[in-house]
């Protein structure tokens, strides 16, 4: 899927709205705390991944500018998220 800046920076925009949220929710709920900073984390993350694909889709040396097409990265938590879940 082929994306132009504009959609990364509104992906990017959700994502960390999302976190926010999830941030927010955490302040009234102190037995769910963990667990939400935990997934407020997640989307932080998926949001710095879907720029740093972006920019080095874009500074690619090798690429010819014609081929320089963004795609979304395909985001897998790491361990440590996992294990945190």
């Amino acid at each position: 899927m082929t994306m132009n800046g504009e959609a990364v920076l509104e992906n990017v925009r959700r994502y960390r709205t999302v976190a926010s949220l999830y941030r927010q929710t955490a302040a009234f709920r102190p037995h769910q705390r963990e667990s939400l900073l935990a997934q407020a984390a997640e989307w932080e993350s998926r949001a710095v991944a879907e720029l740093e694909a972006y920019f080095v889709a874009r500074q690619a040396p090798s690429q010819p500018a014609a081929n320089l097409n963004y795609h979304a990265p395909s985001y897998t938590p790491s361990p440590w998220q996992i294990a945190a879940a």
